[in-house]
């Protein structure tokens, strides 16, 4: 079996808020996740969504057919870099604001190509 991968990488959204709804996709044929996907309202599903349909679409470019029915084996959500800025506080401090990015990356295992 080949794996055919696709990543989103420095995803303007923290690896914390993606990590939530992987366990769900993952171990799912694609068809069925992408519908799940969909119905939710949060903002990383979009994002992960899109990776989901790029990852189909890489298959379906390598030749792979009945791309609906393939499983998702491999979904991870890893801490990209973070942009820093400092924050001016009370009494001349600062405090130092993260701003964390992410690298989505989905993996589906498709028959030897």
């Amino acid at each position: 079996m080949a794996l055919v991968k696709s990543e989103h990488r420095y995803a303007r959204i923290a690896s914390s808020k993606v990590n939530r709804l992987l366990p769900i996709i993952r171990g799912r044929e694609v068809g069925d996740s992408l519908d799940l996907l969909r119905v939710l309202p949060n903002r990383a599903a979009r994002m992960v969504e899109a990776v989901v349909k790029t990852a189909a679409a890489n298959a379906a470019e390598a030749g792979v057919r009945n791309v609906e029915r393939l499983k998702i084996v491999e979904a991870v959500a890893n801490g990209g870099p973070m942009f820093k800025r400092i924050r001016p506080r009370a009494r001349g401090m600062a405090y130092m604001e993260r701003h964390r990015t992410s690298h989505i990356r989905i993996g589906i295992e498709a028959p030897e190509l």
